[in-house]
């Protein structure tokens, strides 16, 4: 599937208006729950400012949504990228997107119908990631309140999701690429500080989550110490459970122990209860601030800047930024929309060329990973300020100086290794480096500040190493 940046192509004429006020942002969300709280309470009258759908057409939609899931064992006879099926989706799901923008109820359900008819969990990469694009504008149509929405934003269980992350790590260099670039640059700061710190390394990693990332760091380390000479690293990793701390803990401890020349300690904080100003800077450490997918997460640029703010004044030797990346900024939903098909799209169609279609192991990826991921950002609310969006390296670039951070050159260790792991997954699929086309492909940004990962003409991770300057102007 080739879902390609021109949006003319990808909007197929539609004519879009995505310039609304706040204010009337507001109002469709006002209509939208009066016209929907009839439904929830089991009120027949369910209309509103001229905007009706009867309980006939939810149930028959999700009758509809009933009989794709059934597919979902049985692959699909029909392949959607074929005479322009593919197409046709996408035009589906747009219609859809843009009769919900516009709170034209109704028109969003007959689109959303045929959608379910057209889709399928088990079909091709087009059919696929249509049908996750569908949950998460039905789960927008209803309010929180109704089952159905609870049913459709079901939560995999922390077993199913940590299988799911496990296995795109696995099989694909998306994590890798973040994780072993990042460690690349922590290691150079490392090396350049290890005399004046004594051989201590402390990360402070603001997303924790599984800590996947650390034990190549581990490895690295390792190899520049002896017996002798020791290697000390300190992490203190933020979670959002004291079970997934306690997990990732056990985890990074007992690989640990695998180095005799490694001191490894690990201090979880529950993200709830403590931040950034609550670390403490030891004498003789080396302290790295660890924001990999982090940033983003926050959907709100005010916790974004206090954040970087917080992160500043720890005045660490390095901070690493790792996140997805955007074609443009997105101010609305329906420019996020379009942002966000194009991203999953190409995520989806990346998965071609690792696992056939009827691999257990990628149903479960996308069914407990990135359409659990899908329908988390498609049920933001449509306020621009507290909603997720992917923007692009040059926004970040900015946000990092206003807030008294420098770029810093990447050495060609860090473009030497990313080749390399994209070489390691070779026997997946076609890479190429320096060149946007293809299969994966890694290039430098940036005049060199900047390294991103994409599959074909897509960018999806961007990562870059910055240093404190010493003021914000935020």
């Amino acid at each position: 599937m080739e879902i390609v940046e021109d949006e003319r192509l990808l909007s197929l004429g539609l004519a879009i208006v995505i310039d609304s006020s706040r204010a009337e942002r507001k109002m469709k969300r006002k209509r939208r729950e009066i016209c929907y709280k009839s439904f929830d309470d089991d009120d027949d009258d369910d209309t509103t400012d001229g905007v009706a759908v009867s309980e006939g057409k939810i149930f028959s939609l999700f009758e509809a949504r009933e009989i794709m899931l059934k597919k979902e064992n049985k692959r699909s006879r029909e392949v959607a990228g074929e005479d322009g099926k593919g197409l046709h989706l996408i035009h589906l799901l747009l219609m859809s997107a843009t009769s919900l923008d516009q709170n034209k109820l109704d028109s969003a359900v007959e689109n959303l119908r045929e959608l379910y008819h057209n889709v399928s969990l088990s079909g091709d990469s087009v059919q696929r990631v249509a049908a996750y694009f569908a949950d998460g504008l039905v789960a927008r149509l209803l309010t929180r309140r109704s089952p159905f929405h609870e049913m459709i934003m079901k939560e995999p269980s922390a077993e199913d999701e940590f299988l799911a992350y496990m296995e795109l790590y696995r099989v694909s260099p998306y994590y890798q690429f973040a994780h072993f670039t990042a460690n690349q640059m922590i290691m150079e700061a490392f090396d350049r500080e290890e005399n004046k710190y004594n051989r201590a390394l402390h990360v402070v990693d603001l997303d924790v989550s599984y800590g996947f990332q650390w034990p190549s760091l581990m490895q690295s380390l390792t190899e520049k110490a002896t017996s002798g000479n020791r290697v000390s690293l300190r992490i203190t990793g933020f979670g959002k459970t004291l079970e997934e701390l306690e997990e990732t803990e056990a985890r990074l401890v007992a690989f640990a122990k695998t180095f005799r020349n490694l001191t490894f300690e690990f201090q979880g904080m529950l993200r709830s209860k403590f931040g950034v100003k609550s670390i403490r800077k030891r004498k003789n450490e080396t302290l790295v601030v660890n924001l990999v997918f982090y940033l983003n997460s926050l959907c709100n640029f005010a916790r974004i800047s206090e954040t970087l703010h917080s992160v500043q004044m720890l005045n660490p030797e390095l901070v690493v930024l790792v996140e997805q990346e955007g074609g443009r900024s997105p101010k609305t939903f329906l420019s996020r929309f379009m942002e966000f098909l194009h991203y999953y799209a190409a995520m989806f169609d990346s998965l071609d060329d690792f696992l056939p279609l009827d691999s257990p192991q990628r149903l479960q990826i996308e069914k407990n990973h990135l359409g659990k991921e899908i329908k988390r950002l498609m049920d933001f609310d449509n306020d621009e300020v507290y909603s997720p969006k992917y923007e692009r390296m040059e926004t970040w670039k900015g946000r990092m100086e206003n807030h008294g951070f420098e770029g810093m050159n990447l050495s060609s260790k860090s473009i030497i290794q990313a080749k390399l792991l994209l070489k390691i997954n070779s026997h997946y699929c076609p890479v190429q480096f320096g060149v946007e086309n293809g299969g994966f492909a890694a290039f430098e940004r940036e005049q060199a500040n900047a390294i991103s990962l994409a599959w074909q003409d897509k960018c999806l991770i961007t990562a870059s190493a910055w240093q404190c300057t010493g003021g914000s102007t935020s």
